[in-house]
């Protein structure tokens, strides 16, 4: 197996699928999560990352990546709503970062395309009870954000820009959406690892006034938006929820 890691808390287990069956990879994977990543020092996620090919050739099988990730220390977002009665689902890798806590229902996806569509299937399913779908869009990270590929991220969000219209048209009248990122990843900067850009974020509903965000002073105002809009209440005291954050009719 190779073993590397990199800026953030990862500890990633590449082995070639011929040579290091897939079950074998998981059991190396899950035994560094709770072995060797563990203790008081704790890496945040041990990633599997299988290939194929030959020399030169090499690939990554997205659809068979799995994170073993460290459950947070305190409740989180997901577990937050889900006391308070929310319907919470996953889509992308987001449940797994979690180590699945919170969430009722999780839908792996493979890129950008399957992310959206399963974002509209659900949005299709809606019986009308509290829901909440957190989507993770990984190509923008893993294909071309890490690889530098500046060509390749700008057709990611030309088709990104072309889905939002039947997203929008497809959220419930009292619902909310919320755009951001997890982190910079400028596709343009001499490194491949994540860049310290500014993360963009927006906040959409019908019937939200138009507000400006501002500078927001922590990634838990998102959390604090989320939690407000169903009448919950999340725990980290720093946070503050966006204007128009009201609890859900």
């Amino acid at each position: 197996p190779i073993v590397y890691t990199s800026a953030d808390s990862v500890f990633q287990i590449a082995a070639h699928e011929e040579t290091i069956p897939l079950p074998e990879l998981y059991r190396l994977c899950d035994v560094a999560r709770r072995e060797v990543c563990a203790g008081a020092h704790a890496v945040g996620r041990v990633i599997a990352r299988p290939f194929v090919g030959r020399p030169g050739a090499y690939t990554r099988i997205g659809a068979h990546r799995r994170d073993y990730a460290l459950r947070p220390p305190q409740r989180a977002l997901p577990e937050v709503l889900e006391a308070a009665g929310v319907h919470t689902v996953s889509i992308g890798k987001v449940a797994e970062l979690f180590a699945g806590a919170g969430f009722a229902a999780s839908h792996k996806t493979r890129s950008n395309a399957e992310g959206v569509a399963a974002i509209l299937e659900q949005l299709a399913r809606y019986d009308g009870r509290p829901t909440y779908l957190w989507a993770n869009l990984v190509d923008f990270d893993q294909e071309y954000g890490h690889r530098n590929d500046v060509p390749g991220f700008a057709r990611a969000l030309e088709a990104f820009d072309e889905a939002l219209p039947s997203l929008l048209v497809a959220l419930p009248e009292a619902a909310q959406l919320v755009i951001t990122a997890d982190h910079g990843n400028d596709p343009h900067t001499p490194s491949t690892d994540h860049s310290r850009e500014y993360a963009p974020v927006l906040h959409y509903g019908r019937r939200l006034p138009p507000a400006p965000l501002g500078l927001r002073a922590t990634f838990a105002d998102h959390a604090a938006t989320v939690a407000a809009y169903f009448g919950a209440s999340f725990p980290e005291a720093a946070a503050e929820p966006f204007p128009g954050a009201a609890p859900q009719e």
